[in-house]
């Protein structure tokens, strides 16, 4: 097991001068510091490259490439060290002339032109409408007119169905052909010759990061709150935790009780004899 160095030698010196400007690279690099974090683990969390990373820190926004990239390299690194992004794209609009004002859309048309024109009424379509109202009504009357007697006759002679009802089909209980999900304590049956790793973030939502004994990437990114991973490999599981105090490890079916501190980030490596104790 292998646990990571906290970037204490990356922390600026503090202007305690109360008329310091307000900078964006100033809160991103003070916050990745506190969070623990350093410059390769947020480029790796975010795949923001290094050297715009450093570019930012110093409020040099040219690398991003226009201020629309620069917004979203901005938003991003807020998010990865644990910052409000809104404060930070405001004054950064501020700085940088605000966003652009939308066109407003072009009316589609005008109702006042394509008024229709008042034609006089249509004689001859009321007329050929009469005529066939007319004609209708007469119809109706001469057909219930009739000997009302033989309909009569006609329905009483009608037999009553006799047919049984449908009986109504049975209903299947889906619920018997619903597979339970794999509860967590599926882990403690992982083969003996693998390692196996479960990561939970129980406590808060943390950046992780798993590799492969070949170096081969299995998981990178956020970890939400509630959220949980699992790992394997026939060597070895490396691990880097950006807030390890925010997560429950079990590793071979057993839990691993570090105490690790909230806000820590740690590296960490684990094979398939792990955990040698406890």
């Amino acid at each position: 097991m292998s646990i990571g160095n906290s970037p204490e030698d990356e922390r600026p010196f503090e202007d305690p001068s109360e008329e310091a400007q307000f900078s964006i690279g100033r809160a991103l690099r003070q916050a990745r510091i506190s969070a623990g974090l350093t410059v390769d683990d947020v480029s790796t969390a975010t795949r923001v490259r290094i050297a715009i990373i450093h570019a930012i820190e110093s409020d040099d926004f040219a690398p991003c490439g226009g201020d629309v990239y620069a917004r979203g390299h901005i938003r991003t690194l807020a998010r990865a060290v644990h910052l409000d992004p809104a404060p930070l794209i405001e004054r950064f609009d501020a700085t940088h002339g605000g966003r652009p004002a939308p066109t407003a859309p072009a009316p589609l048309f005008e109702a006042e032109r394509i008024r229709p024109e008042r034609r006089g009424p249509n004689w001859t379509a009321a007329m050929v409408a009469a005529i066939v109202a007319v004609v209708a009504f007469v119809g109706f009357t001469a057909f219930n007119g009739g000997d009302d007697s033989g309909s009569k006759a006609v329905a009483g002679d009608a037999a009553p169905s006799t047919s049984a009802p449908a009986s109504p089909t049975p209903k299947t209980d889906k619920s018997d052909g619903i597979k339970p999900e794999a509860s967590d304590s599926a882990i403690a049956a992982a083969p003996q010759d693998k390692v196996t790793v479960q990561v939970s973030a129980a406590d808060g939502r943390s950046w992780i990061s798993a590799k492969d004994h070949n170096g081969r990437l299995l998981f990178d990114g956020l970890l939400k709150q509630g959220d949980s991973k699992t790992f394997q490999d026939s060597e070895k599981i490396n691990l880097v935790l950006g807030d390890a105090g925010a997560i429950d490890l079990f590793v071979n079916g057993k839990k691993i009780d570090d105490n690790f501190q909230p806000g820590a980030v740690e590296r960490l490596t684990y094979t398939k004899g792990d955990p040698q104790a406890g």
